[in-house]
C-alpha cells in the first residue's frame, strides 16, 4: 500500500521545502560541487503536474475492468429505459481515471450524450455559494456567530411559528436567539423551503412565490422576512432557502452582484468555463434535456418546475440552485475542495477554512438527523459523513451533495477521490445512481489508503 503519496499541493510544497533542505545541506558539505546545473535540474523536476489529467487507474491504484462495471452500469439504466444519458467522472491523487457518457443528450433528436454536455445542477449549487461565502470570512468580514440580521436587516426580529388559532391563523413566538450565520449554512436556522414540506409556514412561501425568477435577491429576502421562521433557530435541521439567503449576503459583504462575485472568484480562477445561470445560445447545443416519467414509467421529457427556463440569464440568482454546469467544471471545483482549497497554483481558500466546512456544525442538542439519514451530519453547506458504517458509505469524513435533477457528488478525504455524476431526471423511478456508482467505484480501489 502506498503510504506516501503527495495529494495535496500543501504536501507536494512539503516535499519540495525538504529536498530543497536537503540540497542545501549537501552542498553544504561539498562546496566544489556544480551546484546552478543541479539546481535547474530539481527545479524542473518538482514543478507541481498539472492536476486531473487523464491517466491510467493502475497508477493511482485502482482496477481499469473493475472500473469500467461504472459505465456499464450506466448503459443498463439507459437500456432499460430509466435514464436518457449519463455522464460520470473520477479522479484520484489529482488525475482522472474515468471520465464516460453514455445513452443521449436529447432522445427526441437522438442527439448522443457527450462529456461536455451541460446541466442543470440545482443544488449542487450550494456547496459553490458556501465557498464563495467562506472567502469573504477569510477577508473577516463576519464571524459564524454573527446574527445574520447583522448584515441583513431584512430578516431582522423575525418571529417563530408556534401554532394556529381556532380561526387557523398563525400563532407566532419571539426567537430564543437570533439566527446566526453557522446556522443559516448547516440549514438549522428555522428556515424552510415551501417546496417540500407541508405545514401553515412552507404555505405562506408558496403564497409569497419566495422563489420566482423575477425577483431580486434583495426582493426574495424582504418577502422572507415577513414570513415566520417554521422552528426556533438551532433546534432543528431542515432543508431550505438558507443558501439563496447566503447568495444574497455575499452581495451585501461583497457589494456587487452574487453572479459576478461567482464569476470573478470563483469561475474565472478556476477555469469553470461553463458554470452559469444560463446557458448562453451559443452553448445551446450541449445543454442535456430534461426528464420526467408519464403514467406508464416512460421518459418524458420537460422541465422538473413550473417555469423554469435556463436559457435565459435570470433576474434571480438563486445560490440554493439556480447554475448550470458540466462535469469538468464541478470536478475543477470539488478537487479543489479535496486540495483544501487549491488547483493549479491557483488558491481560493486556506485548508483551514476548507476544513471548517466539512465539520460537523450542527447544534449538539439538534433534534432529529440530518435527511433522516444514519450516521451523516451538515457542515457548511455540505453533508458529512461521520459514521460510514451506519450510512453505508466506506470513509469517515466523506461529504457530499446532489441536485433536483439527480445530478450528485462526493468528495472522499481518505481514499483522495473525487466523483461527480450528471443526469437530468426527476421522478419516483429514478434508480439509485449515487449508490451504486459508489459500490462500483469503491470495488475499483486494489490499493486503499483507508486500511
Amino acid at each position: 500500500m502506498n503510504i506516501t503519496r503527495e495529494s495535496t499541493t500543501s504536501k507536494n510544497w512539503l516535499r519540495t521545502s525538504l529536498i530543497a533542505l536537503g540540497f542545501t545541506v549537501i552542498t553544504a558539505c561539498n562546496p566544489t560541487a556544480n551546484t546552478t546545473s543541479v539546481a535547474i535540474e530539481e527545479s524542473a523536476s518538482l514543478a507541481p503536474a498539472t492536476a486531473l489529467e487523464m491517466s491510467m487507474p493502475e497508477s493511482v491504484g485502482m482496477d481499469s475492468a473493475r472500473l469500467n462495471r461504472i459505465t456499464e452500469a450506466m448503459q443498463g439504466y439507459v437500456d432499460e429505459g430509466l435514464l436518457s444519458g449519463v455522464v460520470t467522472m473520477a479522479a484520484r491523487d489529482n488525475k482522472i481515471v474515468h471520465f464516460e457518457s453514455v445513452g443521449f443528450r436529447d432522445l427526441e433528436a437522438q442527439a448522443p450524450m457527450s462529456n461536455d454536455a451541460l446541466f442543470r445542477i440545482y443544488s449542487m449549487s450550494k456547496p459553490i455559494t458556501g465557498v464563495a461565502l467562506m472567502t469573504l470570512y477569510e477577508e473577516g468580514k463576519f464571524r459564524l456567530a454573527d446574527p445574520v440580521e447583522k448584515y441583513l436587516p431584512e430578516l431582522k426580529d423575525l418571529q417563530v411559528f408556534a401554532g394556529t388559532d381556532s380561526s387557523g391563523g398563525i400563532v407566532t413566538e419571539p426567537q430564543n436567539h437570533k439566527m446566526t450565520i453557522r446556522e443559516l449554512m448547516s440549514h438549522t436556522g428555522g428556515l424552510s423551503y415551501g417546496i417540500f414540506a407541508a405545514s401553515p409556514v412552507d404555505t405562506k412561501y408558496v403564497e409569497a412565490g419566495l422563489l420566482d425568477n423575477g425577483d431580486t435577491l434583495e426582493e426574495f429576502t424582504t418577502k422572507l422576512g415577513q414570513i415566520p421562521l417554521k422552528h426556533q433557530p438551532g433546534t432543528t435541521w431542515e432543508y431550505s432557502v438558507s443558501v439563496d439567503v447566503q447568495g444574497y449576503l455575499v452581495e451585501k459583504l461583497a457589494g456587487q452582484s452574487f453572479g459576478s462575485f461567482l464569476e470573478e472568484r470563483i469561475f474565472e480562477p478556476l477555469k469553470m468555463t461553463d458554470t452559469d445561470f444560463h446557458v448562453p445560445e451559443e452553448k445551446a447545443s450541449r445543454f442535456a434535456q430534461v426528464y420526467g416519467y408519464d403514467d406508464a414509467g416512460k421518459l418524458e421529457a420537460g422541465e422538473g418546475f413550473p417555469g423554469a427556463n435556463f436559457l435565459v440569464d435570470p433576474v434571480f440568482e438563486s445560490g440554493g440552485g439556480g447554475l448550470v454546469s458540466t462535469a469538468m467544471d464541478y470536478m475543477r471545483f470539488s478537487q479543489m475542495v479535496l486540495n483544501g482549497g487549491e488547483l493549479d497554483g491557483v488558491r481560493i481558500l486556506a485548508p483551514l477554512t476548507v476544513d471548517l466546512m466539512h465539520r460537523d456544525q450542527t447544534p449538539k442538542n439538534m433534534a432529529g438527523s440530518v435527511l433522516g439519514a444514519q450516521g451523516t451530519t451538515f457542515g457548511l453547506d455540505f453533508a458529512v459523513i461521520d459514521d460510514p458504517v451506519e450510512a453505508e458509505s466506506y470513509s469517515t469524513g466523506e461529504f457530499y451533495w446532489g441536485g433536483a435533477a439527480g445530478t450528485w457528488f462526493w468528495i472522499d478525504p481518505v481514499e483522495n477521490l473525487v466523483f461527480i455524476g450528471m443526469i437530468q431526471q426527476f421522478g419516483s423511478m429514478l434508480p439509485n445512481v449515487r449508490a451504486t456508482s459508489k459500490r462500483l467505484l469503491y470495488q475499483a480501489i486494489l490499493d486503499p489508503y483507508g486500511i
